[in-house]
């Protein structure tokens, strides 16, 4: 279903840092149908592939965003190494001579990440690995293209995570570290928040709900087509959302004309789809973390109705 509340970035020039697959592939397609210039990143391409060894790459990734309306430019980068990181932001510069929204979406930790396992159990190397992929990528990509992004007021900084402030804060999120890295990407978006005020930037944490993702779909063995068919193993996957769904809520944010309003916020795509009017891709609007705390969390029945 096409998205009638989309706004126009035309002239907009974004960076989703990134953007290989999941999320971040979506985030920059839903960018590219609002019809932003997008930069999209990642360590797989169609000569190299990274540790995960998967099939998608940044370039897929670019002729999606020029297919749905954008322009889509894929730049190979690290960005655990700040020398690409550095390089990238010259491009851009160098192309564009400004940035009015980064994306900070890497990850790539799916892997390393051991549910409840105390410390002291879980591999070290991974953990720490983890660290490394989902709080030192965010901070050297927004170290290097932030300057970018200050030249002029309107920048927008969205630092994806798992978890909305509310619901983090009194909760464990499946390990010691899993849970310090997507706390520390939310309170990256308060700390940036405060430097960006007086640029007249903002930053916010946005946070999809049960997403779709190739790697979701493929461990449950089903497709973006078949999903319900999972619900007879996973009844509450029924909350679940699309990866289109948080970037039509990015796309939305961006095309705020008082998106500072929002500086500091921790929001969900669920609660966006309500403020904005945007629908996932089957109509529907699903509200993961009202869900998981109303109905998962209680030991009710799965049941959506009411949530999406």
């Amino acid at each position: 279903m096409p998205d009638t509340s989309a706004p126009d970035l035309s002239g907009k020039i974004a960076l989703v840092a990134g953007a290989t697959r999941g999320a971040g592939r979506a985030i920059a397609v839903q960018l590219g149908a609002a019809g932003a210039t997008v930069y999209v990143t990642g360590r797989t391409t169609r000569e190299k592939r990274s540790e995960y060894n998967r099939s998608e790459t940044i370039e897929d990734t670019a002729e999606l965003v020029t297919a749905a309306g954008g322009t889509g430019i894929a730049v190979p980068t690290d960005h655990l190494v700040p020398e690409q990181v550095r390089v990238l932001a010259e491009r851009i510069d160098a192309e564009q001579g400004r940035l009015d929204v980064l994306v900070n979406d890497v990850w790539g930790g799916e892997r390393l990440f051991e549910f409840d396992k105390p410390v002291w159990e879980h591999d070290l190397d991974n953990g720490l690995r983890l660290m490394r992929l989902g709080v030192e990528t965010h901070a050297i990509t927004s170290h290097f293209v932030l300057p970018l992004l200050v030249r002029r007021p309107g920048g927008l900084v969205i630092e994806m995570t798992d978890g909305t402030s509310a619901y983090n804060g009194t909760r464990y999120r499946n390990s010691y570290f899993y849970d310090l890295v997507k706390n520390s990407v939310l309170r990256m978006a308060f700390v940036l928040a405060h430097e960006l005020k007086s640029h007249g930037g903002t930053a916010v944490a946005l946070s999809p709900g049960w997403m779709r993702s190739e790697m979701m779909l493929e461990t449950l063995g089903v497709t973006e087509d078949t999903w319900r068919d999972a619900l007879t193993e996973v009844p509450h996957f029924c909350i679940s959302e699309s990866t289109a769904y948080v970037g039509r809520a990015v796309a939305a944010l961006a095309g705020d004309p008082d998106i500072a309003r929002r500086n500091g916020q921790s929001v969900s795509s669920g609660q966006l789809a309500q403020e904005y009017g945007f629908t996932d891709l089957d109509g529907s609007r699903p509200d993961c973390w009202r869900y998981l705390v109303e109905v998962e969390e209680t030991g009710k029945p799965a049941d959506a109705t009411g949530y999406r």
